[in-house]
């Protein structure tokens, strides 16, 4: 078994959430599972007691020295996507990297591992809104943001909030087998696990900047999604001619004619799938898939799940 301790990282302005995920999962008595099970501590960024979100604080029982003895680092947040990094904390971080520590970061606590050139060469993830600003901050990265975690052995990093859920769950099946995974996900009310590579539920398409040339065509196709919408019916009713239809989607949307309207048809399935009792053939059909088959294979694609799974968490017989 791995070095049983894990140390939470806490910093003046703690993401109080996140930081609630790494001692639900490894902070709680659980004599169930054995003397085998986690150890858990704090250690802060300074001494003293440090801000956290909703008008709390807290104080940290040690300081940084205390991650040279983790077996497991969690830095659960960060104070800013755009916030500098301790050097402190940093050396503190590599220090323990280098001991042998895993180092794991929930949603913006990937800000100090990047910071610390923990993520050099490796493939990482954080929340799809910080996602741009990470990677424009830190260059190098291989920053992932379609992803709810990804799991680089000694290095592991959660996209937003609940994602942090996940990894944490993840780890505890990596360290003491599914079915420890699973008698914690119970204990949460928790699906047992939701892998890695699923892709965060990222709202629909950015809408087109107010007062483009293309608006009424793109509010024509959004009122019609049922119909067959070929490039040449595009340009038509766009008043466009077909090569400039492409770089005048570009400009107003961000993305292709193409992925533009395959991008709204599936934001308009997943809202049929979540108010409406249609079956998969109706909601296919109306979102202008054509059959359920198309639909299922489109929505895998964009969403990394299915439209019955996405039924099942979030349509109205869910709530």
């Amino acid at each position: 078994m791995h070095n049983p301790l894990v140390v939470a990282l806490a910093y003046d302005g703690l993401c109080t959430f996140e930081f609630g995920l790494a001692v639900e999962v490894f902070g709680l008595e659980r004599p169930e599972m054995g003397p085998g099970w986690y150890r858990f501590a704090v250690a802060g960024e300074r001494a003293g007691k440090l801000r956290a979100a909703g008008g709390i604080s807290v104080e940290a029982e040690a300081g940084l020295e205390l991650l040279a003895q983790a077996g497991t680092v969690v830095v659960p947040g960060w104070r800013g996507i755009a916030a500098p990094v301790p050097d402190a904390v940093c050396e503190a971080l590599r220090a323990a990297h280098a001991k042998g520590a895993r180092v794991m970061s929930l949603c913006s606590g990937i800000v100090p591992l990047a910071a610390a050139g923990l993520l050099e060469g490796r493939r990482c993830t954080t929340h799809w809104r910080y996602a741009q600003a990470l990677a424009a901050r830190f260059p190098s990265l291989r920053v992932d943001p379609a992803v709810l975690y990804v799991d680089e052995g000694s290095v592991l990093t959660a996209a937003g909030s609940a994602a942090g859920l996940d990894l944490c769950l993840h780890l505890v099946r990596r360290d003491f087998g599914a079915e420890a995974a699973n008698s914690v996900a119970r204990r949460l009310v928790v699906p047992p696990q939701r892998d890695g590579g699923q892709a965060q539920f990222i709202p629909r398409p950015v809408p087109p900047r107010p007062g483009t040339r293309l608006a009424p065509l793109l509010d024509a196709m959004r009122a019609t999604l049922d119909q067959d919408w070929p490039l040449e019916r595009m340009a038509s009713e766009g008043a466009v001619s077909l090569r400039s239809l492409h770089r005048r989607f570009v400009e107003a949307t961000g993305m292709a004619p193409g992925a533009w309207l395959l991008a709204e048809r599936v934001a308009r399935a997943q809202e049929l799938l979540e108010v409406s009792d249609l079956p998969m053939e109706g909601v296919a059909m109306q979102a202008g898939f054509g059959t359920a088959a198309t639909l299922r294979l489109h929505f895998r694609a964009r969403t990394g799940t299915s439209p019955t799974a996405w039924r099942a968490r979030f349509g109205r017989r869910a709530a």
